[in-house]
């Protein structure tokens, strides 16, 4: 999808992707959405974006990574698995949790190959269980990841709201993401890379591979009412 989207072709997305959570609640479908990718990628403008196209009482969304102190690495995401009829939307996922501790140097060669099968392990599980994923890496030049950086850091509010000084730089990253994002690009979970070098063009892009995901596994014909339904008719 290019940069020149019509105002007709963004409102019929929108419409698009409100029917299809309405479907997803009446079936009782899940899903997993990840927003991942470089800070200032327009990931964050892709998912108030759509948050903004949906019910809030049937999606929550994820932004910290917490605490796993005494505990298994994913099992702070397992607590945040979305129910039947609702969608869990991660801008910081266990795959970031993991390429940030990779870079840091917090865990080996072992490790990381170990907890890249067990994001795969996990991943298929939620399938199993009848659960959509999408996996959105949005992806921006080294240029423009800076000029986009050096705008929010000459913000007296934006530049507050920074990463952390502990947290690794892109130039540190950018091996461990490349290599994540090959071990853990499956069948039933795939990565999509979004072009965020259009800002504009990015969220569209975004919506509409996760629109096109939802038409492949939520039904879009009503169930069949109960027979003590069917012959109520609306006052």
């Amino acid at each position: 999808m290019g940069g020149d989207e019509s105002p007709g072709q963004t409102e019929h997305l929108a419409k698009r992707l409100a029917r299809l959570q309405l479907a997803q609640i009446v079936h009782g479908h899940r899903a997993i959405i990840l927003f991942e990718g470089w800070e200032g990628s327009g990931r964050r403008t892709a998912l108030r974006r759509l948050a903004s196209l949906w019910d809030p009482c049937h999606f929550a969304v994820h932004c910290e990574d917490g605490d796993d102190r005494g505990r298994h690495w994913l099992a702070r995401y397992w607590q945040s698995l979305p129910s039947a009829g609702t969608t869990a939307l991660f801008h910081r996922s266990w795959c970031r949790h993991l390429a940030d501790q990779r870079a840091l140097g917090a865990i080996d060669d072992k490790a990381w190959a170990r907890r890249c099968d067990e994001v795969n392990e996990f991943e298929a599980q939620q399938r199993d269980h009848g659960t959509l994923i999408v996996k959105l890496f949005f992806d921006v030049s080294v240029g423009v990841h800076a000029d986009r950086l050096a705008e929010r850091a000459a913000d007296p509010w934006r530049r507050l709201l920074k990463a952390s000084d502990a947290a690794p730089t892109r130039a540190a990253l950018e091996a461990t993401w490349a290599e994540l994002l090959q071990a853990t690009d499956t069948r039933w979970a795939p990565w999509t890379r979004i072009d965020g070098n259009d800002g504009k063009a990015a969220p569209e892009h975004a919506l509409g591979v996760i629109a096109e995901a939802l038409e492949k596994t939520v039904p879009m014909e009503p169930p069949v009412a109960e027979p003590a339904l069917a012959g109520l008719q609306v006052a």
